[in-house]
């Protein structure tokens, strides 16, 4: 299995790489058992883990001292700037997660009208790791105050509300799929 402690300890402030592998782990107990419900094979069950705890890996360059992080960049970026990082170390598929895991996802439409420092491409998941990745995130926060509390479905979907109708469809379909 990859080095993930490694790569974050590589990339963020002994601080934030320790929130991001609680984080991790929490998200990664979600996700595996999004896995179990639909019967993931074993080689997306482990870029599912490793996915789990580099998804946020892009926080080191952004401006979030809430974390411990202190770059320039806009937290809204996170997830780009984590491809980047992970497309230099030779992990695309670890990548393309990190990109397209933000709420459930971006699309062109998203990032033109709400004017967003985005590239202008779909960042919406794909593949089975990048649903999962995604729908278990939304479960939890890097706050370090609430690390390690799994937040309510209400609440989710009262976040996603906030954007459109057609996020929250998403989110229930996700339960639905993950057999939540």
């Amino acid at each position: 299995m990859l080095a993930v402690e490694e790569l974050l300890k590589r990339y963020c402030s002994p601080e934030t790489a320790e929130i991001l592998m609680i984080h991790g782990k929490m998200v990664a107990g979600k996700a595996l058992s999004a896995c179990a419900a639909v019967n993931a094979d074993s080689e997306t069950r482990r870029l599912v883990i490793e996915a789990a705890y580099l998804h946020d890996i892009g926080v080191c360059k952004v401006d979030a001292p809430d974390i411990a992080c202190h770059g320039q960049e806009p937290y809204i970026r996170h997830g780009v700037l984590g491809r980047e990082l992970l497309d230099a170390e030779g992990l695309p598929l670890h990548a393309l997660i990190c990109e397209r895991h933000t709420g459930v996802g971006l699309t062109i439409n998203d990032i033109s009208s709400q004017n967003l420092p985005l590239p202008q491409r779909d960042m919406t998941p794909e593949t089975l790791a990048e649903r999962i990745i995604c729908y278990a995130d939304l479960f939890f926060s890097k706050n370090p105050d609430r690390l390690e509390k799994e937040k309510s479905v209400e609440k989710i979907r009262k976040s996603l509300a906030k954007f459109d109708d057609d996020k929250v469809a998403i989110f229930e379909a996700w339960q639905r799929e993950f057999g939540e």
